[in-house]
């Protein structure tokens, strides 16, 4: 790879088919997105034939790259923070029955939530599962990491999990050290035969293994390249940057001089030794890290409460993204506020785009829910959650990936009838089909409309796994064939629509009804593409 500008998540990816990735598995989520994409479209991926196909989850995301590592090779899943949620089950126990080939999660968090419903902090998984964290501090260490991270899975024997965030996610910065690409592990099973088998009497001894390892992760923490210990003049002060709170920090000391001690973290466990010292030679210290108070925490358990200084006692604010400018309020420095925005900018919200397939059901709805009372639709996780906001206010919860047809299901399950589900066809396949088996078990009285624009929208419109299979999907879940509908979702047959919708509100069953039709931001995306590839032909010929 040539020097390059790449953003956070680009420089992981690259990092990894450098490092001698042979697949890659995800499921589309912001900010982790582009990190398959950029290797879907790497032509030098694609001449290594390295596995780049979307998942539909993030669980079978998880555990198909834990099944690539059984059998030798380095594998890397992404997904965003809450992604992880839906992955933990696997997640948690790859770490018991370890690695064989190199295996990296990526997970990139939201901090300010600006496309998600939580604020969540991987490390915290990664605490609780006991493996190592990486955390870059920058796009450079981004494209480091990924190599290294296979190098560490396979000496430590375990998956890493490598942390980011929104912002090194989507800005771009300077790679100018790359390595050679390394060649792809070749297939090699697993000397221990039944290391990968958790039944109760091998899961204790793996369990065991994982205890006797942390003083291994620790070392390698110690050690690491991506930890380090700066002297300060100022021991009035010590600071602990984490990942992209280092960034934060050296932006204020623009010479690079920072009169204070300052740890810096970007590998875990935490480096014991170096925190020891700096809290030992520092009168307080301040903790910068994005996210949760993970290493405040941990200091107030050993310090006087007052000698430390963070989230947790207002030093820096408790929610949303660290930047630059409160890193520097925090340190005593001069910060200007930039002008307030003036009255004549209209806020301007997130809106359904003209001509969504959206917009024609939600109106039909909205027609037929007025008959019975508001307050009695759940939807999901996609663009359709949009209809929450004016003029529609047509939704009333939105919760985690497939919530919406158990929501709607134990609503009506306590009487609320009708109750009605909203979601997507993408998020259907992800989590919602164990939720319609769920209601097809017990003939719940609800009835489940699958907004289907036939590909996953909101994150730029990847392809759907749900792609040509909805009808024999419900069908093979048991939903009747009677109450079973799809419908093109077009103004012309609106009226229709609301039949439908009202017919099987009527209902004392499971019904499922699917307006269909495709994205208008991919409908034009795939003309422009027919358009330029007959263009081609044509200059061809």
């Amino acid at each position: 790879m040539q020097k390059s500008l790449l953003l956070g998540v680009e420089a992981i990816a690259q990092g990894a088919i450098d490092g001698g990735m042979s697949g890659v598995y995800a499921y589309p989520g912001t900010p982790s997105t582009e990190i398959t994409e950029y290797v879907q479209h790497s032509k030098q991926a694609q001449k290594l034939n390295i596995h780049r196909e979307w998942a539909a989850n993030e669980k079978t995301a998880m555990e198909s790259g834990l099944g690539m590592s059984y059998a030798g090779k380095r594998s890397m899943v992404c997904m965003k923070h809450v992604g992880l949620n839906v992955a933990a089950d696997c997640f948690m126990n790859s770490a018991i029955t370890g690695a064989n080939g190199g295996m990296l999660v990526v997970v990139a968090d939201d901090p300010s939530m600006h496309s998600s419903q939580n604020e969540q902090d991987s490390r915290v998984y990664g605490k609780f599962a006991m493996m190592p964290i990486l955390e870059p501090s920058n796009q450079q260490e981004a494209y480091d990491m990924a190599r290294y991270g296979f190098e560490l899975s396979e000496a430590c024997g375990i998956p890493v999990l490598i942390r980011i965030t929104t912002r090194l996610a989507h800005s771009r910065a300077g790679v100018t050290r790359v390595a050679e690409v390394k060649d792809q592990n070749n297939l090699k099973l697993p000397e221990d035969k039944v290391q990968f088998v958790l039944l109760p009497a091998i899961a204790r001894k793996r369990y065991k293994l994982l205890l006797n390892n942390q003083e291994k992760f620790e070392a390698a923490s110690e050690e690491s390249e991506f930890n380090a210990y700066a002297e300060g003049a100022d021991k009035s002060m010590g600071i602990i940057a984490c990942g992209l709170g280092y960034n934060y920090l050296m932006e204020n000391y623009p010479n690079g001089e920072c009169p204070y001690p300052v740890v810096k973290v970007c590998q875990y466990p935490i480096p014991r030794k170096m925190i020891e010292k700096i809290t030992a030679e520092c009168d307080k210290v301040m903790v910068l890290e994005e996210g949760y108070p993970v290493i405040e925490e941990l200091l107030k358990g050993y310090l006087a409460k007052e000698a430390v200084l963070g989230r947790l006692d207002g030093t820096l604010s408790r929610d949303g993204e660290l930047t630059p400018d409160m890193v520097g309020r925090a340190l005593g420095f001069e910060i200007e506020d930039g002008a307030d925005v003036p009255d004549l900018v209209a806020a301007r919200p997130p809106a359904l785009c003209v001509g969504c397939s959206h917009i024609d059901v939600y109106k039909a709805l909205n027609e037929v829910i007025a008959e019975y009372g508001a307050g009695r639709v759940f939807s999901d996780i996609g663009c359709y959650t949009l209809g929450a906001l004016a003029p529609f206010n047509a939704i009333n919860s939105c919760v985690d990936m497939g919530a919406s047809i158990t929501m709607a299901k134990g609503a009506a399950d306590a009487g609320l009838i009708p109750s009605v589900a909203v979601i997507g066809d993408s998020t259907f396949t992800h989590s919602g089909m164990t939720g319609l088996l769920d209601a097809v078990n017990e003939g719940s009285p609800i009835t489940v409309i699958i907004s289907d624009n036939e590909s996953i929208s909101m994150t730029g419109g990847q392809k759907s796994s749900a792609k040509g299979k909805l009808e024999s999907i419900c069908e093979g879940l048991g939903v009747e064939a009677d109450h079973l509908h799809v419908i093109t979702a077009v103004p012309k047959k609106r009226d229709d629509l609301k039949d439908l919708i009202r017919k099987e509100c009527n209902y004392n069953g499971v019904s499922v009804i699917i307006p269909r039709r495709v994205c208008v931001q991919k409908n034009i995306r795939d003309q422009k593409l027919k358009k330029a590839m007959k263009a081609r032909s044509a200059a061809k010929a």
